[in-house]
């Protein structure tokens, strides 16, 4: 049976929007082998800032985070930043697309992230033994980069300029939301008193 997303689909943003919005757990009966391929690191920043520009529309935070096994390229996780949708502190889009792989041997994937990883996230790719991450915007926020290069992850930085752009707008926007998800509702009272 020929899947809907096949060696002969086009890999451009009609294809790559459908695979970031898809349930990770019904890829396999859309999506076929000979796609995923043919995807570079590029693609999946592409697919990991729309999953950002989905927290986005939500009214969320716009990070998103997706897992390729590195030896299929296969989708295995992904996720967005949820602080606002699901009122969860740390729901970030490292640890959503984390929850949605379960348990598997992280040392056997890269993570992509639209936005570098905070500290609890960066912890969290250290425990949980991946091996490299990809970040695709260390121009709004960076900092854990070296910290993870020092635990033994290969960090590629791979800015994707509508990433960019995207969490620059959100962070005119709402500043206080940006705050309260980098240091918790706390700091916004510090710096925003009532």
């Amino acid at each position: 049976m020929e899947r809907l997303i096949h060696s002969r689909t086009e890999v451009g943003d009609a294809a790559l929007n459908v695979v970031a919005h898809v349930p990770t757990t019904s890829l396999p009966a859309l999506v076929d082998e000979a796609f995923w391929s043919r995807l570079q690191d590029g693609d999946f920043m592409r697919i990991a800032v729309m999953l950002a520009r989905k927290s986005y529309d939500e009214g969320g935070c716009p990070i998103g985070a997706l897992i390729i096994d590195n030896a299929t390229r296969q989708i295995v996780g992904k996720g967005h930043n949820t602080l606002v949708q699901e009122n969860h502190p740390y729901n970030h889009g490292e640890t959503a697309a984390i929850r949605d792989a379960g348990r598997i041997d992280f040392s056997r994937t890269t993570l992509f992230t639209s936005l570098s990883p905070c500290e609890i996230c960066a912890r969290l790719l250290q425990m949980r033994g991946f091996r490299r991450v990809v970040v695709g915007d260390v121009t709004n926020a960076s900092g854990t980069e070296a910290w993870l290069r020092e635990q033994g992850l290969q960090v590629d930085i791979l800015e994707d300029a509508e990433g960019i752009a995207l969490y620059a707008r959100f962070r005119a926007e709402r500043p206080e939301l940006e705050l309260e998800d980098w240091r918790g509702v706390a700091a916004t009272r510090r710096h925003c008193p009532d």
